[in-house]
């Protein structure tokens, strides 16, 4: 296993209102985040702050090319990003114990914090297709290239880790500074993963080695 520090390349915030960052997405251009009663954009070169929409956003965020999908207790909330409709609803896999939420492959990833495994669920009927266990709390989960990345929090240390996502085997770790915490995850496709912070307001900037 291959095992580094984190390299932090970029702190976002804070954000006015904002006391946590649940949910982290990207849409291509602009990076998305939960904040339980909004999704909130910024654009990740300058830092502006763009646009939000009014919708429960209680954990983790996913776009899948055209529409976002929000946590939101024990629902999965498909949501209409020009109007913030809400279009469609699935169960959770947790039923409102879960974390971190990504798209991939065709279907939603979900983190399960406490119970320390990640399900790859049926976007359209919330059903389970695979489950992958880890040793720690999960909170963000992200896909890029091919790789499988999860962030954890216990005890006061967060890391962020690939892993295989057939055997959830831990094959690179990246150690956060101690007591920041990382909820949503999310990558730009590109060498930036995108932490939400769990005890301040923030986006941070992580880079992925290649």
């Amino acid at each position: 296993m291959k095992h580094s520090a984190a390299e932090i390349l970029r702190e976002y915030g804070p954000f006015p209102g904002v006391d946590t960052v649940h949910g982290v997405s990207f849409d291509g251009r602009n990076v998305w985040f939960a904040s339980g009663e909004k999704l909130n954009a910024f654009d990740p070169e300058s830092g502006q702050a763009l646009r939000s929409i009014d919708v429960a956003a209680h954990a983790g965020t996913a776009y899948d090319g055209r529409h976002f999908f929000q946590l939101a207790g024990d629902r999965i909330q498909k949501i209409d990003p020009d109007t913030g409709e809400v279009l469609a609803s699935i169960p959770a896999p947790g039923g409102g114990r879960d974390s971190g939420l990504t798209w991939a492959e065709g279907t939603l990833w979900v983190g399960q914090y406490r119970e320390r495994r990640i399900h790859q669920i049926d976007p359209e009927t919330g059903a389970i297709l695979r489950t992958i266990e880890s040793n720690r709390f999960v909170t963000g989960v992200t896909w890029v290239d091919g790789e499988l990345w999860h962030a954890t929090w216990e005890g006061e240390q967060s890391d962020l880790r690939r892993v295989d996502p057939q055997t959830g085997k831990v094959l690179q770790k990246l150690d956060m500074p101690t007591g920041m915490g990382v909820s949503g995850l999310e990558s730009d496709g590109g060498e930036r993963l995108f932490c939400g912070s769990v005890s301040a307001g923030v986006v941070r900037a992580v880079r992925r080695p290649r």
